[in-house]
């Protein structure tokens, strides 16, 4: 064997006390308990946790380098336990809508990237529906759009009936369609209210996006997604009632899911508003009193999977007068992890589990990865992540990301990742990153992955 790591191992949804995993060509071998099989490298992890490398289904590396960004946010990637991140299509300075740029951030990958990732595409009115099929045999895992236009050229809005072709394409296979949830007119019209009654703070940030604008777009692209049949996925939903809209749609035969970003289970503005204010601006808006809907939401299954939504945006992007001239995104890859574990853990929930299962498995398995990534299985990737128990206070100013700033920073975290393995290889040692830039690869789609059987069942 190349390498035998020993802990507590989370595989599958059983914890093995006192085990052992064996990786030898990159791959998982063997699983076992008490006397592991030889190896060149052996690391004994005591009584620490062995999870399945993360799978961070929601990044936006490139929105302020370009592709160089893959650097910085896959070494902060891999120094949270981030294996594998699934990156965004709104780039800077172009969107991924067309080969050329696909295979150009592939070749970004390969050079600079510490941790795999697989990709995203788009569609905009300058391409419409002629690229799909070239980027899905390219491998991407889906196709990311917007009903709201955050630029008319990197983040634009894609109008109605082009979301309708989109999905009337899709609907064959097994790709999704996801949405930047947000109904436009109402947003824009709601901004130069509060914007000429003088409301400037962060409180005004989500009454000027309401939970209605939210639901209006999401209910929206449902119900396009019931009639064609296409799978459809809200890539941010920020209150319980988003869940519960999703659920009633697939409850009426719509192949739909929803996915929560890991900020809306720590932040609320009533609470946190004052402290952090344009720090913690993300759009849809963190909302108050949304916590507990929320984790509902998990607990009851409408959570598909759970993201960071990692923006790389420096913090001068948020320095403004206005809470509305601020940019909106948080850098969160690198607290991915230890945030969601460390509140699961503090509501008295199996936090080793769900966090292998909502962070690992299951958007391994919504990206069609799952034949390679997301969980502690022999023949998938030897991507490991070493959990260490205690009380861990973030420090920004020691993010990997080269942004060095977080709205988590002060935050008491009850795990920290000591180790970092990608396909058995040692990227992060607990305190340095050791593995170099094109250490990652692309990873494109190759499973059905969400709905698995429907096209065929259909």
């Amino acid at each position: 064997m190349d390498l035998v790591l020993r802990g507590q191992i989370m595989a599958g949804g059983d914890l093995i006390e006192d085990g052992w995993v064996a990786a030898k060509n990159g791959r998982i071998a063997e699983i076992g308990s008490g006397r592991p099989p030889g190896a060149s490298k052996v690391h004994d992890a005591g009584d620490a946790l062995v999870l399945p490398g993360i799978v961070d289904g929601q990044t936006h590396s490139c929105s302020f380098k370009g592709l160089k960004g893959l650097g910085g946010t896959t070494r902060s990637a891999i120094a949270g336990g981030v294996t594998t991140l699934v990156d965004m299509p709104y780039d800077n300075p172009l969107p991924l809508d067309r080969t050329s740029r696909l295979n150009a951030k592939i070749n970004a990958i390969a050079n600079y990237a510490h941790a795999d990732v697989a990709l995203y595409g788009t569609a905009t009115s300058d391409t419409g529906t002629a690229n799909l099929n070239a980027l899905i045999d390219g491998g991407v895992v889906g196709f990311k759009i917007s009903s709201f236009e955050s630029s008319p050229t990197r983040f634009p809005r894609i109008s109605s009936d082009l979301r309708l072709d989109l999905l009337e394409i899709l609907a064959d296979g097994c790709l999704p369609l996801c949405l930047h949830n947000e109904d436009q007119e109402i947003v824009l019209a709601r901004i130069e209210r509060a914007r000429a009654n003088g409301l400037n703070g962060i409180a005004a940030h989500s009454e000027s996006r309401p939970p209605a604008a939210e639901l209006a777009a999401t209910g929206h692209f449902l119900a396009l997604g019931l009639a064609t049949g296409a799978h459809v996925h809200i890539v941010h939903l920020s209150t319980g009632a988003g869940f519960d809209l999703v659920e009633s749609f697939s409850a009426l035969g719509a192949r739909a899911t929803g996915e929560l970003c890991v900020h809306y289970l720590w932040f609320d503005p009533e609470n946190d508003g004052d402290a952090l204010g344009a720090r913690m601006k993300v759009n849809p808006p963190i909302r108050p009193g949304q916590i507990e809907p929320i984790w509902e939401a998990i607990k009851s299954g409408k959570v598909a999977f759970i993201s960071s939504d990692h923006s790389s945006w420096p913090i001068d992007n948020k320095l403004t007068g206005s809470i509305f001239d601020a940019g909106a995104g948080v850098p969160g890859v690198e607290t991915l992890l230890p945030a969601f574990f460390t509140c699961a853990e503090r509501r008295g929930l199996d936090a080793a589990r769900l966090t292998a299962e909502q962070l690992s498995a299951r958007p391994a398995c919504f990206f069609g990865l799952d034949d390679r990534k997301g969980q502690i299985a022999v023949g998938l990737d030897a991507d490991l992540t070493v959990l260490e128990r205690g009380e861990f206070k973030w420090d920004e100013a020691l993010a990997h990301d080269g942004l060095n700033w977080s709205p988590f920073h002060g935050r008491e975290f009850s795990v920290r990742v000591a180790r970092t393995y990608l396909r058995g290889d040692l990227g992060w040692d607990g305190k340095e990153i050791r593995s170099q830039p094109g250490a990652g690869r692309y990873v494109p789609r190759r499973t059905e992955g969400w709905f698995q059987g429907a096209q065929a069942e259909a």
